[in-house]
């Protein structure tokens, strides 16, 4: 059932009344989770970015590359799933200090691998934090939020993902440009130990929000796998499950191969392939912003269903236009980047409030990481068929999202007690 999700105030129609609504620790708590999330995603674009140069380093085939991408997620999944659990029962902020701390260490040790095999196994290790920090973040800031502003404010936060991203191709650019790629992939990996600071940080400033650790305090039965498959949820996890897999499986066979497919594919230098990803991203950091507020007008399902459709569209259009024409791959190179990234300012809110506060991150982290584990298939895929036109597989992800819809219920306005119904 809806609640109204308007109180009618003047204040409320401000742009960052949500901001202020959270409060002091609410605000800690949000800058914890955005940084963590920025962070996670500067750690996972090393990869992506650095392929090419991995690539040709060890002498692997595409297939093996596209392993490399395929083990981090799954790991991730595996990662994501775990942590759902702890911070049910040990708090969002203890898991979150876990989750950057793994990630942090990893990253920096891909950059030591001597071999691709060393490789493989520090970076599936590395996913282990980057699957949980997301689940976790999310839920912490989402049980701060007042309902009518959970969806763009939990999207803000996503939006770090784009912040995150941009930083990294900064640092992408300034160090191929100037070191010899079989060096700047390294130095690229090595960079990831910032997020360490970060960790210190949270520790000695966020806290979870205080009415969820006195729920918490009062339920014996938290933090379990098999409370999120009981009759009245199973409905709602498997449908949430394979909303995830649709919507990343087309975002990240996009994403792992597009640095790659620009410059061999395409042929386009290092400068030219960062011109791309300079309209790319700031669509996409747009994208989860909006997304976020169309999530609170039109409803969680709506906002799903119209990003889905868009983004099949321009995945394919992008992969079909003719060789030559990168002008026009330069334009929809900004609505790319919108579509693809407004969908997931969603999920942050909706996961939230499907489940209730004893089995919330587990129910988030087991349906977004399966969804990882599952739609990290599809990046694989593409490694083995080639890239291009296999890209376009992509939009098969995003048509099974919209069809996951059917089973979901739309829970805009929903406070966060109880089970969802």
């Amino acid at each position: 059932m809806n609640v109204p999700v308007t109180d009618g105030t003047a204040n409320e129609a401000r742009p960052f009344a949500w901001y202020r609504s959270l409060g002091a620790k609410g605000r800690r708590a949000f800058f914890g989770a955005f940084g963590g999330y920025g962070l996670d995603s500067f750690d996972y674009q090393t990869l992506p970015f650095g392929l090419a140069a991995i690539t040709a380093y060890f002498g692997i085939s595409s297939g093996e590359a596209g392993l490399l991408s395929t083990t981090t997620l799954v790991v991730s999944a595996i990662g994501g799933i775990g942590a759902g659990v702890l911070a049910d029962r040990i708090g969002r902020v203890r898991t979150l200090q876990l989750t950057i701390a793994m990630y942090t260490v990893f990253t920096v040790l891909c950059g030591f691998a001597p071999n691709f095999e060393t490789l493989l196994v520090f970076r599936g290790l590395q996913g282990l934090g980057f699957g949980g920090e997301w689940a976790v973040g999310a839920a912490l800031v989402a049980e701060y939020c007042a309902a009518r502003y959970r969806g763009r404010t939990v999207a803000f936060v996503q939006s770090a993902w784009a912040v995150g991203w941009g930083l990294l191709v900064i640092v992408y650019t300034v160090l191929f440009s100037v070191l010899d790629a079989d060096v700047a992939w390294r130095v690229l990996f090595w960079v990831g130990v910032v997020p360490a600071l970060l960790v210190l940080w949270v520790r000695r400033s966020v806290e979870d929000a205080p009415e969820v650790t006195a729920r918490r305090a009062k339920t014996k039965s938290r933090g379990s796998l098999a409370g999120i498959f009981r009759p009245e949820l199973l409905r709602t996890t498997v449908f949430a499950a394979l909303l995830a897999t649709g919507v990343q499986g087309g975002y990240y066979t996009l994403f792992t191969w597009m640095p790659n497919y620009l410059k061999v594919s395409r042929g386009l230098s290092v400068v030219n392939t960062g011109g791309y990803f300079a309209l790319l991203i700031p669509g996409a950091f747009i994208g989860y912003v909006c997304g976020g507020y169309l999530a609170d007008l039109l409803g969680r399902k709506k906002t799903f269903l119209l990003f889905s459709v868009l983004s099949a569209i321009l995945i394919v259009l992008f992969v079909q236009l003719p060789y030559g024409a990168n002008g026009l791959m330069l334009v929809i190179s900004f609505p790319i980047g919108f579509c693809t990234s407004a969908i997931f300012s969603g999920f942050g809110a909706y996961l939230a409030e499907l489940y209730p506060t004893e089995l919330r991150t587990t129910g988030q982290g087991f349906t977004y990481n399966f969804g990882r584990a599952v739609g990290a298939a599809f990046p694989a895929v593409v490694g083995f068929l080639g890239a291009g036109g296999a890209i376009a597989l992509g939009a098969v992800g995003y048509a099974i999202a919209a069809l996951a819809l059917l089973g979901l219920p739309e829970t805009r306005g929903r406070e966060l007690t109880g089970v969802a119904s």
